[in-house]
């Protein structure tokens, strides 16, 4: 009988630059086995370069850890992607202790250019993949790993980009709910909201500038930033923070 392993399902990650990269990279240095899911799919979408090297380092970084690192390229906006990965996860002996939701759907609109269309795949990626993300978690939990860490990511935009930022509201609202729901099993829950990120979106100098301006820190975040607090919250001494929205973006302010 194969020996279960827990594992941390990391989403959002399919090029070098993203934060989901930056957490899949420092869950492995930390010893962990790493699940990541990404979406080729989306990344042509949005004309983002393609870029599956990232695979090859973290495998490299694998290597030099007790950690591991698999991939699975899925598409959230199909309702029964979710469910597959389970199965998949389930058949490698893999039960997930850990999931950390860095994915996002996120196409700028306003309230009189956004599609019904778009806003529902906003929503299906953003806000129902998360939902069947935490459900599967805890139905195909093994008692015998104790507490399960829950960890999504959020923004607070909305102007000039609705779909987006409405449906990170309703992010939060599933991932805290699940701390109350689940509490019985010992599942711990919190939000995360980094402020701008450096993912390589920022190519204009003068929003660099207002991003900086608006940060008393007096830079813009990166993705290791993000990875920092997400390990701290995934461990030990992380233990006691749940139900939480955590700011954790240099003291940002919106300047829209």
């Amino acid at each position: 009988m194969a020996v279960v392993r827990g594992a941390v399902l990391i989403t959002g990650l399919s090029r070098s630059g993203s934060i989901g990269y930056a957490i899949a990279k420092k869950m492995i240095e930390l010893g962990r086995d790493v699940v990541a899911v990404g979406s080729f799919v989306y990344d042509a979408r949005v004309d983002r370069e393609p870029d599956d090297l990232f695979m090859d380092t973290l495998v490299t970084v694998s290597d030099t850890t007790s950690g591991s690192f698999r991939y699975f390229d899925i598409d959230l906006a199909q309702p029964n992607s979710v469910d597959q990965l389970f199965v998949e996860l389930n058949k490698l002996s893999l039960t997930v202790t850990d999931l950390i939701l860095s994915h996002c759907e996120s196409v700028d609109s306003d309230i009189l250019t956004t599609t019904v269309e778009s806003f529902d795949r906003h929503y299906s990626v953003n806000v129902r993949a998360s939902w069947l993300l935490v459900r599967d978690t805890v139905i195909y939990r093994n008692d015998e790993f104790g507490e399960i860490i829950i960890t999504a990511l959020t923004s607070d935009h909305t102007a000039f980009n609705l779909p987006y930022g409405s449906s990170k509201g309703a992010l939060d609202r599933v991932v805290l709910a699940a701390a109350d729901e689940f509490s019985n099993i010992g599942l711990r829950a919190n939000v995360v909201n980094p402020g701008p990120v450096d993912t390589g979106w920022i190519t204009d100098d003068s929003l660099r500038c207002r991003i900086v301006d608006s940060t008393p820190l007096g830079r813009v975040g990166v993705p290791g930033d993000v990875a920092n607090v997400i390990a701290f919250l995934h461990s030990k001494d992380g233990g006691w923070i749940n139900r939480q929205l955590i700011y954790s973006n240099g003291g940002f302010h919106n300047f829209n």
